[in-house]
């Protein structure tokens, strides 16, 4: 027996091969994982009283698309609870997108962006951000899709991982007209759009009812064990998702939900407390780059990652540069090659780490770079 061949072209994450064989006492700047606790709200939602543990709707909880309907201003029938954001990514891929088409993605960008692509017999079609801190470029994706006669979707990523670049909302608006006009399916995944320095990025709903917004608690509430995501859009694109969804997974597990809901009922407490974490976490990273490297550095748009210049003699192969960190400074950063050719010369970190772990991990890193 072989594995089916739609999995050739699949190979294990990138990210994992680097944090997979992390050394004890490394620091761990590579995973985007809060290391805040989970707020009291969602802790006590999932000790709520003994009662049934049903299933629920394959769309989700009513009560939780109802939450989920109000943040995004947006009717319940618009709105299909999935499990995790990459759930709802899966969902819409299988749904749409049709073997033998191309598939619009960021580069640099998500890691499972062209893997989901390739699941659903697609190839993956890479646009530029650009050069001024890797925002979104309305021109050069405008051009690759006319340039792209097949594609049957589009993917946004703002803020984005790992860049932290977000886009304005004429970029945004113009984005979302080319791919109405050509009846290709816009997805934007805003994830991290709550995980804000002041200006929140626009998002695709400000724009166009007509695309499809991804999300979930597992940055902003800080709960990405929960695996509790979401898809908002028009009911036509979510209706043939949801079926997917429900014979992958049946449906999101019920006190995930519960616990989902609680924290978006106290969305204003808790995003606001995530907020107050980034930003105490990001001045603790700016402080140790001035201090050990000079680097001044601005906060990214959104998320909680610094794509951070490589050395130019790390260029030609980050991996083993990443690598040399990880084994001999006890860091792991996440080469911005396994992004995409774009993020060749830059490395992700990840300053969601504690303050401590942050301030170590640059003065463990500052040889490497002088040197």
């Amino acid at each position: 027996m072989k594995p089916a061949e739609r999995l050739s072209q699949l190979k294990p994450s990138p990210i994992r091969a680097i944090t997979d064989g992390t050394p004890p006492g490394a620091i761990p700047l590579g995973l985007g994982e809060p290391t805040w606790d989970l707020p009291e709200v969602g802790r006590k939602a999932l000790l709520r009283d003994p009662g049934p543990c049903a299933y629920v709707p394959h769309v989700g909880l009513t009560e939780l698309r109802k939450a989920v309907a109000a943040f995004h201003n947006a009717h319940l029938d618009e709105v299909l609870i999935t499990t995790g954001s990459q759930g709802a990514l899966f969902s819409l891929f299988q749904a749409w997108v049709n073997p033998g088409t191309q598939v619009l993605m960021p580069d640099p960008g998500f890691v499972a962006y062209p893997a989901l692509a390739r699941m659903a017999g697609a190839e993956p079609v890479t646009y530029r951000l650009s050069p001024d801190r890797f925002r979104l470029d309305a021109d050069e994706l405008i051009r690759v899709l006319e340039a792209t006669p097949d594609a049957s979707a589009v993917i946004l990523n703002l803020p984005s991982n790992p860049t932290g670049g977000g886009g304005d909302l004429t970029a945004l608006k113009r984005v979302a007209d080319a791919c109405t006009a050509r009846g290709v399916l816009l997805i934007s995944d805003e994830v991290y759009r709550d995980l804000h320095f002041g200006v929140r990025a626009p998002s695709l709903r400000d724009v166009t009812d007509r695309g499809v917004v991804t999300s979930s608690v597992s940055k902003g509430w800080g709960a990405p064990g929960l695996r509790v995501g979401w898809a908002v859009g028009d009911p036509a694109w979510l209706a043939p998702a949801r079926v997917v969804h429900g014979y992958a997974v049946t449906g999101t597990a019920t006190p995930a939900q519960w616990a989902a809901l609680a924290l978006i009922e106290h969305s204003d407490t808790v995003l606001a407390e995530a907020r107050a974490a980034v930003q105490l976490r990001w001045e603790a990273l700016a402080a140790a780059l001035r201090e050990e490297l000079g680097q001044v550095v601005a906060p990214p748009d959104g998320t909680f990652y610094h794509f951070m210049p490589l050395p130019p003699s790390a260029h030609a192969d980050p991996l083993a540069f990443c690598l040399k960190l990880r084994d001999e400074a006890k860091v792991v950063l996440i080469p911005g090659l396994a992004f995409g050719e774009g993020g060749r010369g830059h490395a992700r970190l990840s300053f969601a780490a504690t303050p401590e772990q942050l301030r170590e991990g640059v003065r463990r890193l500052a040889p490497y770079w002088k040197n």
